[in-house]
């Protein structure tokens, strides 16, 4: 879900061409999400092997990745480790919302309705220990980096780009600027164009949020941007507070400042009521340290282990090639580009 604050956040459109030569912390987590719930067949079922074993995550990876390698973008995955316990009721409300829609998917199965069946096959995706494993190796024999973080995905793609080894955080959810990351893009791995419920086609267009022009354009600082996420609701407080909107919630962080101040009035407030620990949830916004120290390392394509891994599920030997060719391509560039700057 993440934090809910889109309608006040300001974004600019950019082209890809626009990250040339840029290193990109991904929210590992959220992108495969993002290829089991889109890359499916017509009646919602994921793309599978013949042993019924899930591909669709593996044919995003592959494919996106080398659209962006050959953009000269420099993707590294961050794969989430443990869960803080303030988000296991958000885990939990997340697991009923699967198993309804997995019930919802079977009713129409059985009559046959293939509408309703693409409609709900996305909604109880899960993210296997299985899909993780092999997605870091495919990652991995791709000469992608790959950083298992000690807690949340998103956290650790923001302090890496706080730190500079990364340039940006790059995921769906807005969270990575509460963590103060100096920019986020949205949409890097997304297909360009999408078909909404009514049949139309969309394009998708790459955002590009950069947290100090947030700050300055909501007039607030790092500490009021997450209490006006803490106000309006973030994983660790699902759906906020009940009748505060994000033009309000505002409003609040504006005028009390402080983060003190801005809850006392809440709580002060007749109108408004809530149960969670405001402090404890702006600590794991405010305090999180990545233990991440070592430089992030690009390596050469391993092309066989990249075909081993592709054709053990399945993939076309031609389009496999098709793709390593375009790899190829990228290191054959590179190295005329050496030599270029060398003459």
């Amino acid at each position: 879900m993440g934090v809910q604050i889109s309608e006040i956040i300001p974004r600019k459109e950019i082209e890809v061409s626009d990250l040339k030569g840029k290193i990109l912390a991904i929210d590992a987590f959220n992108t495969l999400y993002q290829f089991l719930t889109t890359i499916r067949q017509p009646d919602g079922t994921p793309l599978m092997n013949r042993q019924g074993k899930i591909t669709s995550h593996l044919s995003g990876l592959f494919y996106r990745n080398i659209n962006l390698l050959q953009e000269g973008v420099k993707p590294v995955y961050i794969f989430d480790g443990k869960s803080p316990e303030l988000k296991r009721a958000e885990i939990e409300k997340r697991k009923e919302a699967k198993r309804i829609a997995e019930q919802k998917y079977e009713e129409a199965k059985e009559k046959e309705d293939v509408g309703e069946m693409k409609k709900y096959g996305g909604r109880f995706v899960k993210i296997t220990d299985e899909i993780i494993e092999e997605s870091k190796k495919l990652l991995l024999a791709m000469g992608i980096p790959v950083i298992q973080s000690p807690g949340e995905g998103e956290a650790e793609a923001a302090v890496l780009a706080r730190a500079n080894k990364a340039w940006a955080a790059a995921s769906q959810d807005y969270d990575a600027l509460l963590y103060g990351a100096p920019y986020l893009v949205r949409n890097l791995t997304s297909t360009r164009r999408r078909k909404t419920a009514a049949g139309i086609y969309m394009d998708i267009k790459l955002e590009l949020i950069e947290f100090q022009d947030v700050l300055n354009k909501l007039q607030i600082d790092k500490d009021q941007l997450i209490c006006l996420a803490i106000l309006v609701g973030t994983d660790y407080n699902p759906g906020g507070i009940k009748g505060l909107g994000q033009k309000r919630a505002l409003e609040i962080v504006q005028k009390y400042k402080y983060p003190v101040e801005i809850f006392k009035h809440v709580q002060e407030n007749d109108r408004y009521n809530f149960i969670f620990d405001w402090q404890e949830i702006f600590k794991q916004f405010h305090e999180y340290e990545s233990s991440y120290m070592e430089e992030i390392e690009f390596r050469k394509v391993d092309e066989v282990k990249v075909k081993k891994i592709l054709l053990s599920y399945d993939f076309s030997e031609n389009r496999i090639d098709s793709g390593l060719q375009r790899l190829e391509r990228i290191e054959e560039d590179k190295k005329q580009k050496g030599l270029r700057d060398f003459f």
